[in-house]
């Protein structure tokens, strides 16, 4: 296959940092190829007699799948840090093809669209879970009455839709202009984030600055007002957090009693504390999810293309394959306003 639109992930910008995990020394390599979503086009087929998928000139969504478990979910990521895989930064490349999902017959979407799947995908699982979890306890309210909030990102973008479909109330933090209006065009309460300029938590070299924290308090005092009026008082039902330890306090302190706060990604830092009997006296429950679940690939893509739960036409920022470092800086830096970064490998 060759790819044609990869999606730049934050799995690229941690293996890059090698952090949290280093991946070449995890996979027990010298180098790796990254990228494993993205829009593919497929070369050959090599059916050695089995039933595949997938013809020659279909175009895919690369599923990634390294290692699954004995329920299919991902154990391992493929082009991450599963050995053996070989991603999409590739021009081409052999891969298995019952990992590919081809694109629907006469689209309405563009394959820029369908390129930033992945957030989708992983925002559907998520949303799944975190609402299941919520309903165990709070069987009969009306939705109309809960807030859902998130933290700034793709996956949160993509959850906070369902949740507003579901008929939450929905709201999340962005730190510039485009994207405070990008989410007030899409139904979501945009949060000016830079209201908040110490939100996060110091590191440690900055643990015994008592000014920092002083300003952290107001920080935090601000923030929590606005999610109390958000939410009349009550805090929020479910908690998109996708950042992690900077933050994870303020998460905590913003929610609900009988609230969920649920995970799939740690951008910031995978390592978080919180008090046990707290949480459980406020009967907080805490959703992680990963990737999602193979055989759900192809029902996610169908309500996609059927109810138009997808990345906005023309929100994507697409860098050509020559400009991928500079997409690779840009990415970690902060300089890209779009929340679906993708890169062209191969032309159309």
């Amino acid at each position: 296959m060759e790819p044609i639109l990869g999606s730049w992930e934050a799995n690229m910008d941690h293996a890059l940092t090698r952090s949290p995990i280093d991946v070449c020394s995890s996979r027990g390599e010298d180098s790796v190829v990254l990228g494993n979503l993205g829009v593919v086009r497929v070369l050959d087929v090599h059916r050695g007699g089995r039933d595949l998928p997938v013809r020659e000139g279909d175009l895919c969504l690369l599923m990634p799948f390294g290692k699954r478990d004995r329920y299919d979910y991902a154990e391992l990521a493929y082009a991450y840090d599963c050995p053996g895989t070989i991603g999409l930064l590739a021009r081409r490349t052999k891969l298995d093809a019952r990992l590919l999902l081809t694109v629907p017959d006469g689209t309405a979407y563009s394959l820029a669209q369908w390129a930033t799947y992945g957030r989708y995908f992983t925002a559907w699982d998520n949303w799944h879970k975190a609402y299941g979890c919520w309903r165990t306890q709070v069987a009969d309210d009306d939705p109309a009455g809960h807030l859902v909030f998130g933290w700034g990102g793709g996956v949160a973008f993509a959850e906070l839709l369902l949740a507003r479909r579901a008929g939450f109330r929905v709201a999340m933090t962005a730190g510039s202009d485009e994207r405070l209006a990008f989410l007030r065009e899409n139904g979501i309460i945009p949060v000016d984030r830079r209201r908040f300029p110490d939100l996060s938590l110091p590191g440690p070299r900055e643990r015994a600055d008592r000014d920092l924290h002083r300003r952290r308090r107001t920080s935090v005092k601000g923030f929590l007002e606005v999610v109390d009026d958000l939410s009349e008082g009550h805090g929020a039902s479910i908690f998109v957090d996708n950042i992690g330890e900077p933050l994870y306090d303020v998460t905590l302190a913003a929610l609900a009693r009988e609230g969920v706060v649920t995970t799939c990604g740690w951008k910031a830092g995978m390592r978080v504390s919180h008090l046990r009997g707290a949480e459980s006296i406020s009967r907080h429950i805490h959703v992680n999810t990963h990737v999602w679940r193979l055989p759900d690939s192809p029902g996610i893509r169908d309500f996609m293309e059927a109810e138009g739960w997808i990345a906005p036409k023309g929100s994507d920022v697409i860098y050509d394959f020559d400009q991928v470092p500079e997409l690779a800086d840009d990415y970690a830096n902060g300089r890209i306003g779009s929340y679906f970064p993708l890169y062209r490998v191969n032309p159309l």
